[in-house]
């Protein structure tokens, strides 16, 4: 892994959950890491409830726009964290990988996104504490 590792967060529409994840980790990690999301059938604009949940403590996603997984970007990668993309995910051998279940947030009520954003940070906090890249 490199001196600043990249870590890419997949999900299908590149909408909700990798956004949230990318929003965390930028927000947990500053400048030591890396952050890249993306989807495999990536949706036209970010979730507005993902917005508004990352919104209410303090992380600003509303800059960020659905970007399709190219094959270029999951093998420069280190880590690539999946988040219900399936078979479209790639894979390239000595890469870590993690797939994390999470509830698609897509249709969902502020509510329910409210608590994926919180399993998202936990999960983030938890990845940076194992990289040894969590800021104090």
């Amino acid at each position: 892994m490199s001196d600043k590792p990249s870590i890419l967060f997949v999900c299908v529409h590149n909408a909700g959950r990798s956004q949230m994840a990318a929003g965390w980790l930028r927000h947990l990690a500053g400048d030591t890491v890396e952050v890249r999301s993306a989807g495999s059938e990536p949706g036209d604009r970010i979730n507005p409830a993902a917005v508004e949940a990352m919104r209410e403590v303090g992380i600003d996603i509303t800059d960020q726009t659905p970007t399709r997984l190219t094959w270029h970007t999951a093998e420069a990668s280190d880590v690539i964290v999946t988040m219900g993309c399936g078979d479209a995910c790639p894979v390239f051998p000595g890469k870590r990988y993690e797939d994390w279940k999470l509830t698609d947030p897509a249709g969902q009520p502020l509510e329910l996104v409210r608590q994926v954003r919180d399993d998202i940070r936990t999960r983030v906090v938890e990845l940076l504490a194992d990289l040894g890249r969590l800021r104090s």
